[in-house]
């Protein structure tokens, strides 16, 4: 899960995370901030994860006899889908949790090299994340790792971005969408790859346009199945603001703008993409300890090479798939 206390001490790594525009190293927080808004926004988070599980073991296990319920979880563990999602999910997450981002664009990549259609990648993302999400998010808020205005600031917008992302996704033939996703994942790993070379120049000014950011961040995540780490993080981050509350408030604002993207992926699609939402979020949770050993062992530099490399590799592939596919 995406869970990061930050520690925000000057040291070696946390130098060189400054260089490279990515959050600080994960440690122990100890302040607690909270406001009615923020307070209101944690309760729904909660109410809304305790529903999400409520539903899924209503309408798995009590909804039916359990002789059908055991029928659905050996289909589900025979299914070469449900194992590769476990294996894409456990990547995803230590992608995730080495770089503080790129769950998504890991995800989503692997899932179209996987056979899935854009709309099925986009949302078996999206639902998938709703879990991580809400728990980082309420972790952060808990921590008092979240800025309110920059939070209000990007809510709204994203949600409205991400809405307009599900719905273009769903809408469009998937054959003549998936070169554009290809070539917007490719773009957005040789970003990524990119960051490993070069330093970047912080600016101390207040940041500007927060909401036209989250709208396109929050549209290119739900149409490209990933980038608003990548795209609304590493701009706020680069423009000097506070790295501890600009990851806190951009994960927390993530839940809400995967919440809207989720659903309109449900009320849009008729596809059924439960084994790979489970496989996804089944490999995240073995994921989290990996990712945290894997931050102690390689450098930032090195994780940002691994990659972008490994996304470009694939999108590249993808792209090539589905041009000769036309």
């Amino acid at each position: 899960m995406k869970i990061r206390n930050l520690d925000l001490t000057r040291n070696p790594v946390n130098e060189e995370h400054q260089l490279l525009g990515l959050p600080p190293v994960e440690d122990t927080v100890s302040h607690l901030e909270a406001h009615p808004f923020l307070r209101v926004a944690v309760w729904f988070a909660v109410i809304v994860l305790i529903s999400l599980i409520g539903f899924l073991i209503i309408r798995f296990f009590l909804a039916q006899d359990w002789g059908v319920s055991w029928k659905i979880i050996n289909e589900t563990l025979d299914s070469r889908l449900f194992w590769s999602a476990v294996a894409v999910g456990f990547l995803a997450q230590v992608v995730d949790g080495a770089l503080g981002m790129a769950y998504g664009v890991t995800a989503t990549t692997f899932l179209l090299a996987s056979g899935a259609s854009p709309a099925a990648a986009s949302a078996s993302v999206h639902i998938a994340e709703i879990f991580t999400t809400g728990v980082s998010g309420i972790a952060h808020a808990k921590f008092g790792n979240v800025n309110k205005q920059l939070f209000t600031r990007l809510l709204l917008p994203g949600m409205l971005g991400g809405i307009l992302g599900a719905v273009l996704v769903t809408q469009v033939n998937s054959a003549l969408f998936k070169p554009f996703i290809s070539a917007y994942l490719l773009l957005l790993g040789a970003y990524i790859l990119s960051k490993a070379f070069r330093q970047l120049n912080i600016r101390r000014d207040a940041p500007r346009h927060v909401g036209k950011l989250a709208c396109f961040g929050g549209f290119m995540d739900a149409a490209g199945g990933g980038g608003w780490g990548p795209i609304v993080t590493t701009t706020l981050v680069g423009t000097g603001n506070d790295p501890r509350t600009t990851i806190g408030s951009v994960n927390f604002a993530e839940f809400f703008l995967t919440l809207a993207s989720a659903a309109v992926f449900a009320l849009l699609m008729e596809t059924d993409t439960w084994p790979l939402i489970i496989g996804l979020v089944f490999g995240g949770l073995f994921a989290a300890p990996f990712a945290a050993y894997l931050c102690k062992k390689f450098h930032a530099r090195m994780l940002l090479m691994l990659v972008g490399v490994l996304i470009i590799t694939i999108s590249f592939y993808n792209l090539y798939k589905a041009l000769i596919t036309l």
